[in-house]
């Protein structure tokens, strides 16, 4: 608890003392800015329903339910009929192309997300849906497809019938979270977790445009952890992000899960505790902490574990009601940042209502690693209004943007160090349920942020699926 505590004031200093740059802005850089620029219509009648207060087309941890390559754009989604649909567009067209790949959704449950990812190695698409702690199906599309958009037709004789194995890799029967990050050299990898809530493992799978192997688990449910309420020995690590640098190195904050409620105040919270980071050199087989040391391998004995030192960057006690799997973005020196989500301590040591809560006194908060390897943290002056997620990327200046629910977006430069947060658009006339998805690939190859949201509506009605696009600092 003597480390927590040093660390914890420590990080207290930083939220006050102004930082200089991040060391990449300069005098002449813009600030950040946001211009909308159009806004074009997935599906007029989407599926709707309310499940563990999100959508099941709009859930921010899908990586990725909108991505941009060569020249294109593609969406995943789920139909009112329930169907699995794949659509694509011209970058900057009003007009998007569907595919539907022969998937039915299984059940109401918002968890059930379909996510993307390109193997550069052979341009294909590949697509992970419908999980919960259970079976998955997977699809991918012929090989140079992404590679030639404009030269073949989008149709279903495109993609492959769907399977329940990754090409007949079976990963487990308790399968949730599927994240696909491309690798600095053109594989494709897949993140997940084992098990359940509370009670899981995060691991790796990898395709090398040939076949896909099981890299194996990295994080550990094992160990006791103790607040001042009680103990908890089982858990599970759930990430804000899996995201490689410029530079080749991934990165991954963290939050944990309890499976005890007795280590919080009130059984009406949630066990979610600390913000750690890992960072791996090696394509995901062998973890770090902030300081260099080896805490996990993946595959092997060690893995990552709630009793490692040197992984808290950002330490919280389950009692405020912290956002599991937010948000995270490197830099283009490739430092680490992320948002974070919690109710102050201002407003009390204790929530009884995890959505109540946040929803009346949520704050969103800026983390980040600066030049001289000093982790600091603001407060962005934005209420949450929600107990959802909030969406982070940086611009080629180093900018940062917090998306918010219902679609709000709020700005902070680098030169400022990130202490000039702003509201630069406030969500009118989206009408957006909460959370969005956001094109993290599209920021850096055209300086447009491009985020995916669905209407409101009310009990099982279909919605508006939207896309929308913001120009960003040239």
């Amino acid at each position: 608890m003597h480390r927590r505590t040093l660390l914890a004031a420590a990080l207290a200093g930083a939220v006050v003392t102004p930082a200089l740059a991040s060391g990449t802005a300069r005098a002449a850089d813009p600030g950040p800015s946001v211009t909308r620029t159009g806004t074009t219509t997935l599906d007029s009648q989407a599926i709707f329903f309310v499940s563990y207060d999100g959508l099941v087309n709009n859930n921010s941890f899908q990586k990725n339910g909108l991505l941009t390559y060569k020249g294109y754009q593609y969406a995943v989604w789920y139909t009112a009929d329930r169907g699995a649909v794949v659509g694509r567009r011209v970058l900057g067209g009003s007009t998007w192309s569907t595919v539907k790949v022969g998937h039915t959704l299984k059940a109401n449950d918002s968890h059930n997300v379909i996510s993307m990812g390109v193997s550069k190695v052979d341009g294909r698409l590949h697509l992970n849906m419908d999980s919960h702690s259970d079976g998955f199906t997977y699809v991918k599309s012929a090989a140079g497809l992404l590679d030639n958009p404009g030269g073949l037709s989008w149709t279903a004789s495109r993609f492959g019938a769907p399977q329940s194995t990754l090409d007949g890799l079976a990963l487990t029967s308790q399968f949730t979270y599927p994240q696909f990050v491309s690798t600095p050299d053109g594989k494709l990898q897949l993140s997940y977790r084992v098990a359940v809530s509370g009670n899981g493992r995060n691991a790796l799978a990898e395709y090398d445009g040939t076949r896909w192997t099981n890299l194996g688990e990295w994080s550990s449910s094992t160990g006791t952890y103790t607040s001042e309420h009680g103990s908890s020995t089982a858990r599970n690590m759930y990430l804000h992000g899996i995201d490689y640098d410029r530079n080749g190195r991934l990165h991954s904050f963290f939050t944990w899960r309890e499976q005890n409620g007795a280590v919080m105040c009130n059984g009406g919270g949630i066990t979610n505790h600390d913000t750690g980071y890992v960072y791996s050199d090696d394509r995901g087989r062998t973890w770090r902490n902030n300081a260099g040391t080896v805490v996990g391998v993946t595959g092997g004995s060690d893995k990552v574990s709630v009793t490692d030192a040197g992984l808290v960057v950002d330490p919280l006690n389950p009692d405020h009601s912290l956002m599991n799997q937010e948000s995270q973005f490197t830099d283009s020196a490739g430092r680490p940042h992320a948002i974070i989500s919690y109710v102050p301590g201002r407003f009390g040591q204790c929530t009884t209502n995890y959505v109540a809560d946040r929803t009346r006194n949520g704050r969103a908060f800026h983390v980040r690693r600066n030049a001289s390897g000093t982790w600091q943290k603001t407060e962005i002056p934005v209420p949450l209004n929600s107990s959802q997620r909030t969406k982070l990327i940086l611009d080629k200046y180093d900018n940062a943007y917090a998306i918010f629910p219902f679609g709000r977006i709020a700005g902070a430069s680098a030169a400022s160090g990130y202490t000039d947060w702003k509201i630069l658009f406030d969500g009118s006339g989206l009408n957006a349920f909460g959370e969005v998805v956001i094109d993290e690939m599209r920021v850096a190859q055209d300086g447009v942020l491009s985020f995916m949201y669905q209407e409101k509506s009310s009990g099982t009605t279909p919605s508006a699926l939207h896309v929308t696009d913001f120009r960003l600092p040239a």
